[in-house]
């Protein structure tokens, strides 16, 4: 059930949305340009082999890395412009208007409080470009567009799952797999008496079980 509290600050942050934003172009954006991106990597590849191996310990620092962001960046006022927001936007927006006792959307304007906005995205492509051509430079081609390929993968992985933490129940989130347990794992996340320690991963929760914060 949501608390009176909870329930004005959902008004409030809804009456604050631009009239100009749309939740369908929001995400239509972000999907198109990461799974172009993830098309376009996946063009350039000239017979790989050993190189899909990278996938691995690609994946799994980036599983660190998610863990890393949440637990230091999120959840951790640092009072510098760019990390200052992400913290505002984070704990003192996004877990007000979710907690574990109501933690789904209504509407597409939601999406606004449920996506990164657009210059994530812009992070990560950056970010994925960067060590896509050390790889190559270290290694090969094949080994700089299959790192790229795993970052925006990620990306666009946490997204999702993200989103089907935040949805009223059905059939598909509680029996897909994965995503039937991380949203188990997320939502109590967002009780605000552990939401500072516990449950930081939210596609795999590997670094929140080798760390002992699950």
């Amino acid at each position: 059930m949501m608390s009176e509290r909870q329930r004005k600050f959902r008004e409030q942050y809804k009456s604050n949305i631009s009239p100009l934003y749309n939740g369908l172009v929001h995400i239509g954006v972000m999907y198109a340009v990461g799974i172009g991106a993830l098309w376009y990597c996946a063009t350039q590849l000239q017979n790989p082999g050993w190189e899909w191996l990278l996938v691995a310990p690609v994946f799994l620092a980036g599983n660190f890395v998610e863990w890393a962001m949440h637990t230091y960046v999120m959840h951790r006022r640092i009072d510098v412009f760019a990390l200052r927001a992400i913290y505002e936007r984070h704990t003192r927006e996004h877990h007000q208007y979710f907690t574990d006792n109501e933690p789904t959307i209504d509407t597409i304007r939601e999406f606004r409080i449920v996506f990164f906005p657009w210059r994530v995205l812009t992070t990560f492509a950056v970010a994925g470009t960067l060590l896509g051509l050390l790889a190559a430079w270290i290694f090969n081609a094949n080994a700089g567009y299959i790192v790229a390929l795993t970052m925006i993968g990620q990306y666009l992985v946490y997204e999702t799952f993200h989103y089907c933490c935040h949805v009223h129940d059905n059939w598909f989130v509680r029996h897909a797999p994965f995503i039937n347990t991380i949203r188990r794992h997320h939502i109590a996340h967002h009780n605000q008496g552990i939401m500072m320690r516990y449950n930081m991963n939210l596609t795999f929760p590997i670094a929140d079980w080798f760390l002992g914060t699950s």
